[in-house]
């Protein structure tokens, strides 16, 4: 008797419905797949909006959080213990900056940037207060929080979650002249995803992300890039901004820092930005803690070696080759960079979220978003063999 029903039904049943699953249970899972409560294999590729880009459960990083948990796991930021210093070292170091501030999820990692860049604005530039402002992007996902969600285009993460939090100017992404229209002399920070990943991996155009930073510098204004999907590897370097040599003011990073295993952001930037807050200012009972700090040191070194950077680079050649085949044959347009693509498949024929169906039935497990798109993320450990594999099963579904 197959177990998938029945616990589709009870999640259905016992849990608010804020999300829209596939009708798949996992019990198990190693590298780049995944097994079911009925022994039913599947290829991920989503990774977990890229929290799993070095695959599930791998040997290092299990490692590594197996020596903590028999050792200490929380002692709150009351106290400082002895894998802090390390993991907020070598971060800043691979971002090339000068001070770390660890906290859990990448929308708390939103609002500490936020936040961050209010009191610089105040502290530094001379803002007058409560006039701050922070430019953003159409199409923007940077969490769910009711500050963030106020600067949202999308109305289902938006309607009925008034009154919104002022202090935002939303323009196109990608416009580089609206967005310097947009900057008046209270604009604190532009915030923006140097490719907008929920929007349908979305690339700005070249020359955009240098522009955005020419205009942050002549204007004394904080660039803050969110590359809490794009970064620490995905898009075949470590950062998506690197792709056009531009280095943003402050590093929004999460998801793949805690290398599938525990939740794990960070602010990261330099000490005339981050160190505008003083103690009792900003916090988080978790941040920084010591289970999760010993998985993120050995995420630090994994990238700082570049071997998942060059794979993410090599395969996403092989996978965007393979796509670029299926343009005209079910596919109207394939984005993105690396190890990430989105897909927009013609809607005449399905929607993304039937796509993804198919594809589950298959053995492939993706994720839908607007419409008719979808979007592939596999772990960074995935095979040639098994990207191919991932391209077939794609095509198959698209064949009338």
């Amino acid at each position: 008797m197959l177990r998938t029903p029945g616990a589709v039904r009870d999640a259905e049943r016992w849990t608010a419905h804020n999300y829209h699953p596939l009708p798949v249970v996992i019990s198990s899972a190693e590298g780049a797949w995944l097994t079911d409560v009925d022994g039913r294999r599947y290829l991920d590729f989503l990774a977990g909006y890229s929290a799993l880009n070095f695959g599930h459960r791998h040997p290092q990083l299990i490692a590594a959080a197996h020596a903590q948990l028999d050792r200490l796991t929380l002692t709150s930021r009351a106290f400082i213990h002895d894998q802090f210093a390390d993991f907020c070292r070598e971060l800043a170091e691979l971002c090339g900056k000068d001070l770390v501030l660890p906290m859990n999820t990448g929308a708390e990692a939103v609002e500490t940037g936020i936040k961050v860049a209010r009191k610089w604005g105040y502290q530094v530039k001379g803002v007058p207060a409560g006039q701050a402002n922070i430019v953003v992007a159409e199409g923007n996902f940077h969490g769910r929080t009711t500050t963030i969600v106020s600067f949202s285009t999308d109305e289902d993460a938006r309607a009925d979650f008034g009154p919104y939090t002022p202090g935002f100017t939303v323009v196109p992404y990608g416009d580089l002249d609206a967005l310097t229209a947009a900057i008046d002399e209270n604009t604190v920070a532009v915030l923006i995803e140097p490719i907008q990943g929920e929007q349908g991996v979305v690339v700005p155009p070249e020359g955009y992300l240098p522009g955005v930073r020419q205009v942050c510098t002549d204007r004394n204004v904080l660039f803050i890039a969110d590359e809490i999907q794009s970064g620490l590897g995905r898009t075949g370097a470590t950062f998506a901004c690197d792709h056009e040599g531009v280095v943003p003011d402050m590093y929004l990073l999460g998801k793949a820092l805690g290398g599938g295993i525990v939740p794990v952001s960070a602010v990261v930037a330099n000490n005339d930005v981050l160190g505008v807050l003083k103690p009792g200012q900003h916090g988080s009972t978790f941040g920084g803690n010591p289970l999760a700090c010993a998985v993120a040191v050995e995420v630090v070194r994994m990238l700082a070696t570049g071997e998942f950077q060059r794979r993410s680079a090599e395969l996403g050649e092989r996978l965007h080759a393979g796509l670029q085949e299926l343009i005209g044959k079910g596919l109207v347009a394939v984005r993105g960079r690396g190890l990430w693509a989105g897909l927009d498949i013609d809607p005449a024929l399905m929607t993304g979220r039937e796509a993804c169906e198919r594809l589950m039935e298959r053995g492939l497990l993706a994720k839908d978003t607007h419409g008719s798109t979808i979007r592939l993320a596999p772990p960074l450990v995935v095979t040639e063999e098994e990207i191919d594999h991932a391209v077939a099963q794609l095509a198959a579904i698209l064949t009338p």
